[in-house]
């Protein structure tokens, strides 16, 4: 059989195509048409010194969706490390670091901010391809922002997630940052996804019913990133919650709480909070946004991170069964 120019071109094009499907083929962690990923804060275990073992762990543990911390996306675009003090403990807490220490870390922050200067939006680019070569999405960017930070380091957070291309922001930070924040989302139409915590004594986080109402009110684009063990530790109703204010939820944290400020749970489904019930609501009603793993306990002796992830999962799918 002869094969004109025209067909070989065809050939090559399809064969260009497919073999960019392949490549881009997306890990399929959607169950019951509940959309499950993970924040990379629970693979901080092994997020250093090599940054690349977080996206090898999606691919591991079969997560297709990734919420990104910024420390470990500034990581994986080649930022200069930070050096690691304070690990170990003292009668007080962590071992305060010596005069050297902190002059140590004070220049490598110094390094770190020119370091930052040099980025673009196809620096992130290249840090969500990472992710997208192997089949998972970077769906939302983590990047907590402190009273203490400057409006130029608000808009570096969100000029790193226009570059990655995510859908929103999920942030931890107070209420008086939140007022300084909802402009700047609104100017860049993007939303910001508030974390709670279950500071119910401090006015000034994001724990009471009160305090998110204040939050969705500082702007069009202030919404909350619900953490469902937090909530239900704080000692609130996670399915009331979600079904009066869905339309302003840019994603979950899933985790299993002690009500009345307890503990985090090893084994999801013996904690207080209502995790199968909160996912069969998104499935029944079909609300769009993740539901994303956050492993906040002690890895128990004889288990790693990677097998911790994989029986969470585990459990989220049997939910959604």
């Amino acid at each position: 059989m002869e094969f004109t120019r025209r067909d070989l071109g065809r050939i090559a094009a399809a064969s260009v195509s497919l073999s960019t499907g392949f490549g881009a083929r997306r890990i399929d962690s959607k169950f019951g048409g509940v959309q499950i990923g993970a924040i990379t804060y629970s693979f901080n275990l092994i997020a250093s010194p090599d940054p690349e073992a977080i996206v090898k762990a999606y691919v591991e543990i079969g997560l297709g969706e990734a919420e990104l911390m910024s420390n470990h996306c500034e990581a994986l675009a080649g930022a200069p490390p930070l050096p690691m003090f304070g690990r170990g403990r003292g009668p007080g807490g962590r071992t305060p670091p010596t005069p050297e220490q902190q002059a140590e870390r004070q220049a490598a922050l110094e390094k770190l901010a020119q370091w930052r200067t040099s980025t673009n939006a196809n620096t992130w680019k290249a840090v969500a391809r990472k992710f997208s070569d192997v089949g998972v999405e970077v769906a939302l960017l983590c990047y907590n922002m402190q009273d203490s930070m400057k409006d130029e380091d608000i808009e570096y957070g969100f000029a790193m997630a226009k570059g990655l291309g995510v859908k929103g922001i999920t942030t931890s930070t107070t209420l008086t940052m939140a007022k300084r924040i909802a402009p700047v989302a609104d100017k860049h139409k993007l939303m910001v996804g508030y974390h709670g915590h279950d500071a119910t004594s401090d006015p000034n986080q994001t724990a009471t019913l009160e305090s998110y109402d204040t939050l969705m009110a500082y702007g069009k684009y202030n919404g909350i990133n619900l953490d469902i063990g937090h909530f239900t530790a704080a000692g609130y109703d996670a399915i009331a919650f979600i079904k009066q204010h869905h339309d302003k939820i840019t994603n979950l944290h899933i985790k299993d709480r002690k009500k009345d400020h307890g503990p985090n749970v090893a084994v999801w489904g013996t904690g207080d909070t209502p995790i199968k019930a909160v996912l069969q609501l998104l499935k029944t009603e079909k609300y769009p946004f993740p539901a994303n793993l956050e492993l906040e306990y002690p890895i128990p002796e004889g288990s790693n991170i990677i097998a911790e992830a994989k029986k969470c999962l585990a459990y989220v799918k049997s939910c959604l069964a």
